[in-house]
């Protein structure tokens, strides 16, 4: 600007919006943001798929998704990736499961079962975001894993597989769903 030319406009220097570094979700929005989630995938268990009829006596499907009930099966510590291994595992899709609240929060696959998670995996962040969140709020939480280890070896018709388990159980940790249920966990 030349020294006599009039400034029409004052100089504002802009001065940088203050972010929190972290976004808490209320103790009553948590309960209403599991209770949605609760909902849902009762409603999955609950209903039974629609049987196509068929002309001819066709083989039951050994991967059915609509067989699949990640709430029934064995439950492990979620430190189980920290246990010793003398082998890479095998093919598995495994669920992180909120046992307290009977939530499914995660569905994943591998063909490596003792090496998936050694090393970083952004669900562990979920995690341990969720479990402090409760803990802060002085709310019970179990999060636990649980694998499904009749999962097909080939790794194209796995990831099938858990994509439809996503889509089925709507997971809330798992990106497909995070426009249905927010991402207050990542």
């Amino acid at each position: 600007m030349e020294p006599n030319q009039l400034n029409l406009f004052p100089e504002v220097k802009p001065t940088p919006a203050r972010r929190a570094h972290t976004l808490v979700m209320s103790a009553d929005a948590l309960l209403k943001w599991k209770a949605q989630i609760l909902d849902y995938q009762q409603r999955v268990r609950k209903t039974k798929p629609v049987q196509q009829a068929t002309l001819f006596d066709i083989a039951p499907k050994h991967c059915d998704p609509d067989q699949i009930d990640p709430l029934l099966l064995r439950l492990v510590p979620i430190s189980f990736w920290r246990m010793p291994a003398s082998c890479p595992g095998d093919a598995c899709l495994y669920f992180i499961i909120d046992s307290a609240a009977s939530v499914v929060l995660y569905v994943g696959e591998t063909c490596r079962s003792n090496k998936r998670w050694k090393g970083i995996h952004a669900c562990k962040d979920y995690i341990a975001s969720y479990q402090d969140l409760h803990y802060r709020y002085g709310m019970k939480t179990a999060v636990n894993a649980a694998f499904w280890w009749d999962a097909p070896t080939d790794r194209r018709t796995r990831q099938e597989l858990e994509l439809s388990l996503i889509l089925k159980w709507r997971s809330p940790f798992n990106k497909e769903n995070w426009e249905r249920w927010g991402q207050p966990f990542g």
